[in-house]
């Protein structure tokens, strides 16, 4: 695989679709399937088989701010884990569309970084825009995985 940002592009897409796909499942099934899809969701675009993922999510903070663990990671997309007791699911939100919006790449061998907003829009069309940062890697099966995911609200006077 080589990485562009065709693939990038991709990338974001994918990861899109599997905020929607957990979001989708907890509406239909539950929070039980929803653990199910969130967990393939991780295991199929996180690096974690490289080690720790850089990953802070918009809506953490204190002891628990940095999810270096998939147990962390999936705690924040569905909530219930009590190590993570403020968690709320943002898999859970009732998200219906994700857009993503570039302000810069840095693509070297088999990294790329990705830097930019990301708008999540509700069932009530209510949207939510962040400021995302991804890195990415590929791994020895050729699929590009992220090492590292930042996300913050914007910042606001």
């Amino acid at each position: 695989m080589t990485i562009n940002e065709g693939t990038l592009y991709q990338a974001r897409h994918d990861w899109g679709l599997g905020i929607l796909k957990i979001s989708e499942a907890y509406e239909n099934s539950g929070i039980d399937k929803a653990k199910i899809v969130a967990n393939e969701f991780l295991e199929n675009l996180y690096g974690f088989e490289f080690g720790p993922i850089l990953f802070k999510p918009t809506l953490s903070g204190g002891s628990t701010t940095f999810r270096p663990s998939k147990e962390g990671a999936l705690s924040y997309f569905i909530a219930g884990n009590p190590d993570y007791p403020n968690d709320t699911g943002f898999g859970l939100k009732n998200w219906r569309k994700i857009e993503s919006d570039t302000s810069a790449i840095f693509i070297e061998q088999n990294v790329a970084m990705w830097i930019g907003w990301v708008t999540f829009i509700n069932n009530n069309g209510d949207e939510v825009k962040v400021d995302k940062s991804w890195g990415y890697r590929i791994n020895d099966e050729g699929s590009l995985k992220i090492v590292l995911h930042h996300s913050s609200l914007p910042y606001e006077k």
